[in-house]
């Protein structure tokens, strides 16, 4: 059984609508009662916004204490202060827009302080180095990035949007010099480049590369770039294609905003590479592939921009075709990787070995929440914060920062159509 874009069992894959309206009513296939609750709850609590309105300043908000997990260490016993959050959804399939949030970087306790309305669609977010601009990916058939400006206290301006050249963007990155913003269109199988400007507003595209080689995997009606990073030296941008089974390597000229391909690499076919994570060292990344349910080290040449693929490791949650792996994510000191496993619904620990060059499997912990979608640590790496999908929620885990031990922060966040989370 495979899933389409939006989490849906299907024969393929399939974006949201294009042309979609910006708000639309509650998700379809029922949240339990508990989780309507919840989101009616978080509704009443968080009135919606306009895109340039002033929403509660997420700095100034304290969130609700919840106990505090066992084996939480000392790092995390530090005076609490609030950290920002965005909330990614599908606007086409019942989300209201990006979630504005704030938590506590102590108890992990998330306040939503409102919505961020006006986008279509922003299934991933990423922000700009500078912290001054949000972006957000459009996941529609004529496929979008936008430009967000984020104000002092929750006024944040929508700047405006930009096609793609391609269909369902699902993935976006700020080159990290600033001046770059890279997108993956998994629809299409291309990936684009968009010059920034001073003001974080984006300009015309410079470039757009379709993945045209190797041929489509097996079950695959043709290439699905899933997701574009750059490496941790910046000489080398990777996209990550589920359709082909591969992951390509570009330069990018820094001038031209134009990628020039130097490499590929190959996974065994019908692996379905997804997402992958560099190991500080920027010589090794983690690579979760979706279909065969595995999760791949790859050496990583930083003078030729060659990445090779280890024997594909499982994941602790089921054979080929049982959970999807979605997102790895690996902790600030490189000890630790955590993997979100979508029809297991858990989070598999792995330890990092041999300086990156190894994973072991540790164990597997419920995500408590169903489908999660993707996941990300915040700045201080003390907490994990994982988006279910078909729950309509956000989970929050604390770290132990010595045994990458998980322990959950108390309830999980309502939020309608959670796929992605930004803590900053």
């Amino acid at each position: 059984m495979r899933y389409d874009r939006t989490g849906t069992p299907s024969g393929k894959d399939s974006a949201p609508g294009a042309g979609a309206p910006a708000t639309a009513a509650g998700p379809a296939g029922g949240p339990s009662r508990r989780q309507v609750i919840g989101i009616v709850a978080a509704a009443v609590a968080t009135a919606a916004v306009p895109a340039t309105a002033a929403a509660t300043s997420a700095t100034t908000r304290t969130a609700p204490t919840t106990a505090s997990a066992a084996g939480v260490t000392a790092r995390s016993r530090r005076l609490r202060a609030t950290g920002t959050l965005f909330i990614g959804t599908y606007t086409s399939n019942g989300g209201t827009g990006i979630g504005l949030a704030s938590y506590d970087t102590g108890t992990g306790g998330i306040t939503g302080t409102g919505t961020l309305q006006g986008v279509g669609d922003p299934s991933y977010l990423a922000v700009h180095p500078d912290g001054g601009t949000l972006y957000a990916v459009n996941e529609r058939q004529d496929g979008g990035v936008t430009a967000i400006a984020l104000g002092e206290n929750g006024d944040h301006t929508v700047l405006g949007t930009r096609g793609t050249g391609g269909s369902s963007p699902c993935h976006l990155s700020v080159h990290p010099g600033g001046r770059w913003l890279l997108s993956a269109n998994y629809g299409s199988g291309n990936v684009a480049v968009h010059p920034i400007e001073a003001s974080g507003a984006l300009g015309e595209r410079t470039d757009l590369v379709t993945h045209t080689e190797p041929a489509p995997g097996p079950g695959q009606n043709g290439p699905h770039a899933h997701q574009i990073v750059t490496s941790p030296d910046g000489a080398h941008v990777l996209a990550v294609d589920l359709g082909t089974d591969s992951v390509y390597t570009y330069r990018l000229d820094d001038t031209a905003g134009t990628l020039t391909r130097v490499s590929y690499a190959r996974l065994p076919a019908g692996a379905g590479p997804r997402h992958l994570v560099f190991h500080p060292s920027g010589r090794f990344a983690y690579l979760a592939n979706e279909l065969n349910n595995t999760i791949a080290v790859c050496a990583y040449d930083p003078g030729t921009g060659a990445l090779t693929p280890g024997e594909p490791l499982p994941t602790g949650a089921g054979g080929a075709g049982d959970s999807f792996p979605s997102q790895p994510v690996i902790t600030g000191d490189g000890a630790f990787v955590f993997l979100a496993n979508r029809g297991h619904n858990s989070l598999s620990r792995f330890a990092v070995e041999d300086n990156g060059a190894g994973l072991r499997l540790l164990d597997t912990v419920p995500v408590g929440g169903d489908h999660p979608r993707q996941l990300a640590l915040s700045p201080d790496g003390n907490l994990l914060f994982a988006a279910n999908q078909r729950s309509n929620a956000v989970s929050v885990f604390h770290v132990d920062q010595d045994s990458g031990e998980l322990a959950a922060a108390g309830d999980p966040f309502a939020s309608p159509v959670a796929v992605c989370v930004l803590p900053l």
